[in-house]
């Protein structure tokens, strides 16, 4: 490793406030060029329009629980969409799936700025990415007009960063949850971190260790709440009157990943409301994907070294299958079981050689809210067909490449 680099990791774990020592960094960059974000851009709208039509989010509540059935006018400002860019024909980039639920934002904002300031700051064909105050502050303004949009007040009065009691402790993201506390709390606004179990519902009011919050960034992966200790999450959550986000409409209307089928093939395009013009960008753009049912097993079993089979409900590539390992009889049993899952043609990642020559596989993450894009990011894999960040991979420094 050089000097620079090793002043680079050095600068990160040193800073304040610092990177995780377990968090890994690529020791490479990708550039994304100003017309492909664009493009991206305008194909994030319109994945905005669409899901939120009323078509769209009646089909979609269909046979999940009832908690999902009520629409709800909360953002995520964590919502992120994850892209393969195939090599050699970056222009026909594909959605891989949304989060509403992406980690890693804080943590990537400061891996790109520092990545710059070290690299590639004389370099006039990249577009200076945010400055670590610059995004905390934008993160606050996202919290303030939520709150507004929401909640009617500018004040959020009480900000709860929500997760499971074990992820909170040992996660791998459970410092920027930490820092995303720290943010609020100098802002002025009263923050905590908490399990559901820690909640409790009393005369009208979302309480965390007796104090009310209304403001909740959701980030547990039980997306329905159906466990006994979300009670009181529930209880609020039907009140109305606590901003919880995500939360189970916008969970089962944009990032379940049964929608990718939807959105990959015009099959019910008419009584979505999906127009001929949307249809050619969503086609173009999104893998052909399918839900798993008796009716296609055989068939996808067939084709499976073509395609990546995954739980419609899962995070962080848990449940994935490894084709070569599929077969009818196991797909049977999936289902069987009730399982959920969605085969999606398999899409190749653009490859990077890192300093020390090791090959990578690079994905690119969008994070964008309520129509604008504020930060990009990325993965880069050890592996082309797995996400494996264990060094030399990692997380990914990404730039826009502005044109001269």
């Amino acid at each position: 490793m050089s000097e620079t680099a090793a002043n680079f990791l050095r600068q990160l774990h040193n800073a304040e406030p610092p990177l995780p020592d377990y968090f890994t960094v690529a020791q490479v960059h990708q550039s994304i060029p100003q017309t492909l974000l664009a493009e991206i851009d305008d194909f994030i709208n319109l994945f905005e329009r669409v899901s939120r039509r009323r078509p769209w989010t009646q089909q979609a509540t269909e046979g999940v629980p009832a908690i999902a059935h009520s629409p709800r006018r909360e953002v995520c400002f964590f919502s992120a969409w994850d892209f393969h860019l195939p090599p050699d024909r970056p222009g026909d980039w594909q959605l891989i799936e949304f989060n509403d639920n992406g980690s890693g934002l804080l943590f990537a904002a400061q891996i790109n700025r520092s990545y710059y300031d070290h690299f590639l700051a004389d370099d006039g064909a990249i577009r200076p990415p945010p400055r670590l105050d610059d995004l905390h502050r934008r993160v606050l303004e996202m919290i303030e007009r939520e709150a507004r949009t929401c909640l009617h007040s500018d004040n959020p009065d009480g900000v709860l960063i929500l997760d499971e009691r074990d992820s909170l402790q040992k996660g791998r993201f459970r410092e920027e949850l930490m820092q995303l506390a720290a943010l609020c709390r100098a802002q002025g606004w009263r923050a905590h971190t908490a399990a559901p179990e820690d909640l409790t519902w009393d005369a009208g009011n979302l309480l965390v260790g007796g104090e009310p919050v209304s403001f909740v960034v959701n980030r547990s992966t039980d997306f329905f709440w159906q466990a006994d200790k979300f009670t009181a999450l529930r209880e609020a959550y039907g009140n109305g009157r606590v901003y919880i986000a995500p939360n189970p409409f916008s969970y089962a209307t944009r990032s379940d990943k049964r929608l990718l089928d939807w959105l990959s093939r015009p099959d019910r395009d008419t009584e979505l409301g999906i127009t001929s013009d949307e249809r050619e960008l969503l086609s173009r753009h999104v893998p052909p994907t399918w839900e798993l049912s008796e009716d296609n097993l055989d068939a996808l079993a067939a084709r499976k070294l073509e395609l990546v089979f995954k739980p419609a409900r899962s995070h962080a590539g848990l449940g994935v299958l490894d084709s070569r390992d599929v077969g009818r009889h196991r797909l049977r049993r999936l289902l069987s079981k009730g399982e959920c899952y969605v085969a999606q043609r398999r899409v190749g990642k653009g490859q990077l050689l890192d300093a020390s020559g090791n090959p990578l596989w690079a994905d690119l993450r969008v994070w964008s809210w309520r129509g604008q894009r504020y930060l990009i990011s990325g993965r880069a894999s050890r592996q082309e067909n797995r996400l494996d960040l264990e060094p030399p991979g990692g997380w990914l420094p990404t730039f826009e490449q502005v044109e001269r």
